[in-house]
């Protein structure tokens, strides 16, 4: 087994961050608490089970730094606030908890990295859809990418910019091609049927749509299949063949829309930059030849995809300067304002996935440690077979036997579970367990599956816990049949 030791983000352990009044309970109906705050900072180190990582991703000793970290008292914290007591206010486990500090840190770093250039950050709602987590992000600055008619509404309902707004998808319908037109959104266009429907919405509304081209660059990514979008077999955007046939179709339709840019998105989950390096310079190669049509393009949208340190060994990966300094002087070159499409990256490390352990057990063969988070409020391990850190969130009794587990919900199904072959030490009934990296594609995919509630949502603001998502209830769901 390989173990990596790791520097965590430095906290108080002067005393236990424990309820201020035992009496009293930490989350209420009240929107806030406020927690003690650390009066001395220290360095602190963490010992992290690799035995689940692939040899190419470990790092032997390496400097991390995380918005979640365990403190020399056995306690996992979230910015200076123990989980443990989180979990004991919380509405029902399990839940999810962010740190609205580290959103904040992810967009400054995209902020710094693109100084000197024109630049529209749009961040994927699809990864997160939390409305206030889209009403901070769009007062620090960013745009939104929007897939669907409802994530057009809800960034509306943020507050974003609609002429700071992208909309993709390679099955959009008339009517929520309609409202975007309406509002001015940027529209990319991803096949002949896609360009057709884009028409119909702008002579519907009476207005030109501005259009980016989303071109297949058949880059590949180099990452799970179901995440790869830039390759040839993907079903996203046109041929590069068919370029030509476009620009004409573009220009009969000179009173609808107005091309002003070129589109790519490669995939998700990016550790090698000189792939996007690669993909941007065919981009610019095709931006040269629409601009020799006659056509003023001004945007280039390169897309998102950066992935994220999921096994938390310190490996070091791309950051957003590295990103976009792959680009930079083709974009400068060719005078355009470069588009970059953030999900992962910018909110994926802010959140883990608070569960209670239900019991332990084992087949003979193999030992679970049952929780009662699921697939159903957590899909990616199951979907995608995605890694994703687990830890206890207390220290464990000292007699606890540290042994290999696969960590499972309550979910009829066999495919129910949030991590295999993690090496921990046994917890008791109750113990808390935490899925770190829980920000991105992991409640927006959560489902009713097994008429399990979608979990509440939570996050750290400056000291406070402020709940952010009310839990789904039983009574909610059966009121979609009333009166039927």
């Amino acid at each position: 087994m390989a173990v990596a030791h790791l520097v965590c983000r430095p906290l108080s352990c002067s005393k236990p961050l424990g309820n201020p009044n035992p009496a009293a309970p930490l989350l209420s109906s009240k929107p806030s608490l406020s927690f003690p705050t650390p009066s001395r900072c220290r360095s602190l180190a963490l010992r992290v089970s690799s035995s689940a990582a692939p040899a190419s991703v470990l790092a032997a000793e390496a400097s991390f730094h995380h918005c979640f970290s365990k403190s020399a008292d056995g306690y996992l914290y979230c910015e200076g606030v123990r989980v443990q007591d989180v979990m004991e206010g919380a509405e029902r486990s399990p839940f999810y908890l962010y740190s609205k500090a580290q959103i904040t840190r992810n967009f400054d770093a995209y902020r710094e990295a693109l100084e000197g250039l024109r630049s529209i950050v749009g961040y994927a709602i699809k990864a997160n859809n939390n409305l206030k987590i889209l009403e901070h992000l769009r007062g620090l600055g960013c745009g939104a990418v929007l897939v669907s008619g409802n994530e057009l509404r809800l960034a509306l309902r943020a507050g974003f910019d609609p002429t700071r707004c992208i909309f993709n998808g390679n099955g959009k319908i008339v009517e929520d091609l309609v409202l975007a037109a309406e509002n001015g959104v940027f529209v990319n266009v991803d096949s002949e049927f896609d360009l057709e429907n884009i028409v119909t919405a702008a002579r519907v509304v009476g207005k030109k749509v501005p259009v980016l081209l989303r071109i297949n660059p058949d880059v590949d990514p180099q990452v799970h299949p179901y995440v790869a979008t830039g390759n040839k077999t993907s079903k996203f955007g046109i041929r590069n063949e068919n370029l030509h046939w476009f620009l004409n179709a573009i220009k009969s339709y000179s009173n609808e829309i107005k091309l002003v840019g070129a589109h790519c998105h490669l995939g998700s989950t990016i550790t090698k930059v000189d792939i996007f390096r690669d993909a941007a310079v065919l981009m610019v190669n095709y931006i040269d030849q629409i601009r020799a049509q006659g056509f003023e393009l001004e945007y280039l949208n390169i897309g998102g995809g950066l992935g994220i340190d999921y096994y938390h060994t310190g490996t070091v990966l791309p950051a957003p300067m590295d990103l976009i300094n792959t680009v930079r002087e083709l974009v400068l070159s060719r005078d355009l304002t470069l588009i970059i499409e953030p999900g992962r990256s910018l909110i994926a490390n802010t959140c883990c996935l608070v569960n209670r352990v239900t019991g332990v057990k084992t087949n003979g063969t193999k030992k679970f440690i049952v929780i009662d988070g699921s697939m159903a409020e957590l899909i990616r391990p199951s979907l995608h077979g995605a890694y994703q850190h687990i830890e206890l969130v207390s220290p464990s009794l000292p007699d606890a036997e540290v042994s290999t587990f696969d960590v499972v919900g309550p979910v009829c199904e066999s495919a129910d579970f949030l991590g295999k072959d993690r090496e921990l030490p046994t917890p008791a009934k109750g113990a808390g367990l935490v899925v770190h990296d829980a920000g991105a594609y992991c409640m927006s995919m959560a489902s009713t599956y097994n008429l399990k509630m979608r979990p509440p949502e939570y996050w750290v603001d400056n000291g406070s816990v402020v709940k952010i998502r009310h839990g789904e209830t039983f009574e909610e769901f059966v009121k979609f049949f009333d009166g039927l």
